[in-house]
């Protein structure tokens, strides 16, 4: 596809201070069938105090239990009949809604938002039913080795930490400290509105300063300070006899904000990222070599303003997890020292720049973005420089991305099945 035939993709923004001191965020999609709303709480996993991993989530998680004026039940008859949903999670409540119904929803997302009672009886039972999940994956190789990767990477760091907990730091977590939670957290100085539908702006700005005019102003977010472990080799290893091992290869990523964001974008859908037969180690390690089925390969997919993850994962058999890391590893280096050829750059800036569009037919997804470019400055017309951008990547930048932000000699790997640490560290070696 050339570029030139891509249409112009555009997410207007309008921003408006509301009354009680939160940002409301609207992006009018005139004829849209849905309306999407989502409240961000800034923060996020970053509250969870020590031991008590998860509140953030199942603060956000369990509003849908109700709240002084409305039960489960009550809240259901309200928003179900207009095929709507709210859900909730660490950083808030998303809701959507068909039709015009957009008050309703914003009505009832007010209603949790300010007023989620955590009833002990509900609580209790979506909590259990919670940690008995938790404790399950806790014996489930593919999560506890991802898991164990993300601590070798970040360390202490709550990046490190599963934003949903543990079975035991879950169980910890009474009614009392949601509320608490709730209402030190979900502050006007904290949140965040964005709304993407067939909405007149001005009539939603009034509608949510009533709505949120009792919100308390609190205090605003700040950011702890990143401070992660030196890059070095690390290995570790959950040793479960399974017919799989699970491995992840990777390092400390990259910031949103990285100036060469899209060099690193194109040099990842090549690498890893890229859809079946666009991206290497799919096309070598699963379908040239037959190690596995599920093979990828990411480093953008969790930037932010934090510094994300380079990941590598591969699922194979115990006999084979030497091939695929030493696999991993070769793709890697020569992606660093090597000119990606012309056809390759075009298949996979073709699949980008075609593709970049289709998820934004989604409200919900233009919302997600809305929240994202407040979180990260974006300028008016970020996606169509971004495209352009991606048009004019070369493959001499797509080489200079890997040497600059991959790094195979001071990677962790982590695996999960029937393999040793002693064994994983030989492999690196």
């Amino acid at each position: 596809m050339s570029p030139t035939k891509v249409p112009v993709l555009q997410v207007p923004r309008l921003s408006y201070q509301l009354r009680c001191g939160a940002r409301l965020l609207i992006s009018p999609r005139p004829g849209a069938p849905v309306t999407a709303v989502r409240f961000h709480v800034r923060g996020g996993k970053a509250l969870d105090p020590e031991g008590k991993e998860g509140l953030a989530f199942l603060t956000g998680r369990l509003t849908d239990q109700g709240s002084s004026k409305l039960d489960e039940s009550a809240l259901a008859a309200e928003i179900e009949p207009a095929g709507g949903e709210i859900q909730g999670d660490a950083h808030g409540l998303t809701g959507s809604i068909a039709g015009d119904s957009w008050k309703l929803l914003i009505d009832l997302m007010g209603e949790l938002f300010t007023d989620a009672a955590y009833p002990a009886g509900p609580v209790a039972i979506q909590r259990t039913r919670l940690a008995n999940r938790l404790a399950v994956q806790e014996d489930d190789p593919r999560a506890v080795g991802s898991q164990i990767f993300r601590r070798l990477v970040y360390g202490d760091h709550y990046l490190g930490r599963d934003e949903y907990g543990t079975a035991a730091s879950i169980a910890a977590i009474a009614p009392k400290e949601l509320r608490a939670h709730r209402k030190k957290n979900w502050v006007a100085e904290r949140l965040w509105v964005a709304v993407c539908g067939d909405v007149d702006p001005e009539k939603v700005r009034r509608h949510l300063d009533r709505v949120l005019r009792d919100v308390p102003k609190g205090k605003p977010f700040e950011r702890p300070t990143d401070r992660f472990p030196k890059e070095s080799t690390r290995v570790d290893a959950f040793t479960k006899s399974r017919e799989q091992v699970h491995v992840y290869l990777g390092h400390l990523g990259v910031k949103r904000s990285t100036p060469d964001w899209e060099s690193i974008v194109v040099m990842d859908y090549i690498l890893g990222s890229g859809p079946g037969f666009t991206n290497r180690v799919s096309r070598i390690l699963r379908d040239e070599l037959g190690l596995a089925y599920s093979v990828h390969a990411n480093l953008h997919s969790s930037a932010g303003l934090s510094r994300g993850v380079f990941g590598a994962y591969i699922g194979t058999s115990p006999e084979h997890v030497g091939t695929a890391v030493a696999g991993f590893l070769h793709e890697i280096r020569r992606i660093r020292e090597e000119l990606v050829g012309a056809d390759e750059l075009k298949l996979v800036k073709d699949y980008l720049l075609g593709s970049s569009a289709l998820g934004f037919e989604r409200a919900s997804r233009r919302a997600r973005y809305l929240i994202q470019a407040e979180s990260l400055g974006y300028p008016e017309d970020h996606l169509e420089r971004m495209r352009e951008a991606y048009a004019k990547v070369t493959a001499k930048q797509v080489r200079e991305a890997a040497r600059t932000h991959l790094s195979p000699d001071t990677s962790c790997l982590a695996a999960a099945g029937p393999v040793t640490k002693k064994e994983l560290r030989a492999m690196l070696s």
